[in-house]
């Protein structure tokens, strides 16, 4: 093995470590501390704990999984909760299309990728989106994989751990840690955001959501989200095209 060989493998073993750290990171702790909310919410649904940690490591995205469980408690038949749970997961598509370009080279595999974008989430994509950029780029695909493994690891310890824990944990503080999750979601969006029409679609979305919860309670989020998004996108569109006289 040459020098350069070598040096190259010091350098993503150097970078996956320094992924590993952001487990400590404000975004990774919100996350677990959800996944402990999380843990209340299927023990208490009497979801056996091998079933939450397999989940947990297969499915990953914390929306997806409530929704399988709340499949799972409300006696939904198999096709039902696979089709709500790959509407739910449809949202990682431009996620990781976006997320791809800017931390692969033009030597990294694509079954590397492939492997890699199973672990695209909310948290994973944010971290990475916000400091991608401030590592070299042969460092990237390393630090993403360092960072979304150890946490996803962790995710499934702590879920097995939190279980046996979280009977003992009044309701209130189980419901306040699974709230987590949709507070740091939008805020996270909202930080990491880098076109107005995002800003747009959320605040559509949060409007639409209240008024399609009373209007159509079962798809309230599915129709908040599409409605709010594709409203945004033609308004941003419209006005895009005003500004530079196309209409």
């Amino acid at each position: 093995m040459d020098a350069e060989a070598i040096s190259e493998g010091q350098t993503k073993r150097h970078w996956f470590v320094q992924g590993m750290r952001g487990i400590w990171s404000i975004p990774a702790i919100m996350l677990m501390l959800s996944f402990v909310g999380f843990a209340a919410f299927t023990a208490e649904g009497g979801i056996p704990v091998e079933q939450v940690m397999f989940m947990t490591g297969m499915v990953w995205a914390l929306p997806a999984k409530v929704i399988l469980v709340g499949s799972m408690l409300s006696g939904a038949n198999i096709v039902t909760a696979f089709i709500a749970v790959t509407l739910s997961s449809v949202r990682m598509m431009p996620m990781v299309a976006a997320l791809v370009p800017e931390i692969r080279n033009r030597r990294t595999p694509t079954w590397l990728m492939l492997v890699l974008s199973h672990f695209v989430a909310i948290t994973a994509w944010v971290f990475a989106m916000e400091r991608a950029h401030k590592i070299p780029r042969d460092g990237r695909v390393a630090y993403f994989a360092g960072f979304s493994i150890t946490l996803t690891s962790a995710n499934i310890i702590l879920v097995g751990v939190a279980y046996f824990l979280v009977t003992q944990f009044p309701p209130l503080i189980g419901a306040c840690l699974f709230f987590l999750t949709p507070v740091y979601f939008l805020t996270s969006i909202w930080v990491s955001a880098r076109h107005r029409v995002i800003y747009w679609a959320l605040g559509i979305g949060l409007v639409l959501g209240v008024v399609f919860h009373e209007v159509a309670p079962d798809f309230d989020i599915l129709l908040a989200g599409l409605v709010g998004g594709t409203l945004a996108w033609f308004g941003e569109r419209r006005l895009r095209l005003r500004q530079k006289g196309g209409v």
